[in-house]
Formats: C-alpha cells, sequence, structure tokens
C-alpha cells in the first residue's frame, strides 16, 4: 500500500493506492471517494476476528470513536482510497513498527487491519481532571497508522519533560508517562490565565501535537450561534 498526504496541514486527506488483496481499517464515515474494485465490510472487532469484539467497540465509544468500523479490501490492482478527518485540520502518516502509540480519542482514522486497537483506561482521576475521554486508543503491532487532528499536527522528541496543554495532545509513544497538573504556581491563577490544566510528560519518546484545540473552538464559536 502506497500513501499520499493531500492539501496539508489545514484540509488534509490521505490518498492511497491498495493492490489485489491489500485492506484498511478506517472509522466510519473516513471514507471520502473510490475506485471500483473495494470490497467494503463494517463490523464493531477487528477484521478476521471471530467473536469478541463488542467489548472493545464499547470501550471505543468512550474513547470518542464510532462503534463500528469498515474494512476496505482491494478486489483489483491499483486501486485507490481517499480518506479524511471529520475536522478541518491534519492527516498523519505513523508507520508502527512494534510498541505501542497511545492516540487521543476522536484522532484515530485509519490503520493497516494488522494493528489491535484498543481503548486503555487513562486513570480515573486524570479523566475527571484532564477534561479529555475516560480512554485512550492504544494502537499495538506493525503496519501504517492514520491519524487525524484539528489543525496541524507537530511532532515533540521528548527527553526529559515538556508540558502540553490537555486540549492539544493527539497522540504519544507508550514510552512516555504523563501527569495531570496546573499550568502555573497556582490554580486560580492557571484559569484566570486561561491556561487551566495541563499535561506534564516525561521520559523519551515521541509526542504529536495539534496547533488547535476542539473544546475552546467550540466554547468561542458556541455564544455566535443562533439556539435550536
Amino acid at each position: 500500500m502506497k500513501h499520499q498526504i493531500l492539501s496539508r496541514p489545514a484540509a488534509s486527506v490521505a490518498k492511497l493506492k491498495m493492490d489485489d488483496g491489500e485492506s484498511l481499517t478506517c472509522e466510519v464515515g473516513a471514507m471520502i471517494a473510490m475506485t471500483t474494485g473495494f470490497e467494503v465490510e463494517t463490523t464493531t472487532r477487528k477484521k478476521g476476528a471471530k467473536g469478541g469484539g463488542l467489548g472493545k467497540a464499547l470501550k471505543r465509544m468512550f474513547a470518542g470513536e464510532s462503534l463500528f468500523l469498515n474494512h476496505f479490501t482491494a478486489t483489483n490492482n491499483g486501486q485507490s482510497l481517499i480518506i479524511g478527518p471529520r475536522m478541518l485540520g491534519d492527516v498523519l502518516h505513523f508507520p508502527l513498527t512494534g510498541g505501542s502509540l497511545i492516540v487521543q480519542g476522536s484522532s484515530w482514522m485509519a490503520s493497516d487491519t494488522d494493528i489491535e486497537i484498543d481503548a486503555t483506561w487513562q486513570g480515573f482521576g486524570k479523566a475527571l481532571f484532564s477534561g479529555e475521554s475516560i480512554f485512550w486508543l492504544k494502537c499495538s503491532g506493525e503496519g501504517d497508522l492514520f491519524l487525524s487532528s484539528f489543525g496541524a499536527i507537530y511532532e515533540v522528541e521528548v527527553d526529559g519533560e515538556h508540558v502540553v496543554d490537555t486540549g492539544h495532545i493527539v497522540a504519544f509513544e507508550d514510552t512516555l508517562q504523563f501527569n495531570v497538573t496546573k499550568a502555573g504556581t497556582s490554580l486560580i491563577g492557571s484559569f484566570l490565565g486561561g491556561e487551566g490544566l495541563v499535561c506534564r510528560f516525561s521520559g523519551h519518546g515521541r509526542l504529536f501535537c495539534q496547533s488547535h484545540n476542539p473544546p475552546g473552538f467550540g466554547k468561542a464559536l458556541g455564544p455566535k450561534l443562533k439556539p435550536r
């Protein structure tokens, strides 16, 4: 499978070239266009799995994803599939070569069918105070992984500590640990300054962030919309 990221970073989509027998698992609604040589299967579980998918599907819902997964399998060589995120933003291709990548709920867009997608418990205390999902998606295995964002995606190589606003996290390698803490020395001062709570990452690994904050955008846009 070959890929190309188009229209970065404000309105990105991924264009994939796939040969006979190659498959890709996508979130529901990610497909924009495709050639006619695809077989599409919708399930609640990983492609080829026999049962046991409902529990993982329910956990994916807590993480902000759909209950169902769409599996696209090429039935001829040279097939084209275009996929895109739900919000205006960037698309990141991440080649997973073992280990795990922890992905913020709603940022997973598609992956090879060999990659295991599961929701992992964030920690009850962190979930309550971070403002993010109670669950993260944990992507493990080997293959191509496609993530989406609101705004541009940029990479940070963490070696020690790095602080990120909770609404700007896209994904991070599982070699990193994080704690939720206040942005400044004073909790009240942090909120009055508009920063609130942040994630303090520690260790060594890659962290992927988005330039814009969906909850912040919603708060700014909401008062300007007419009530239904």
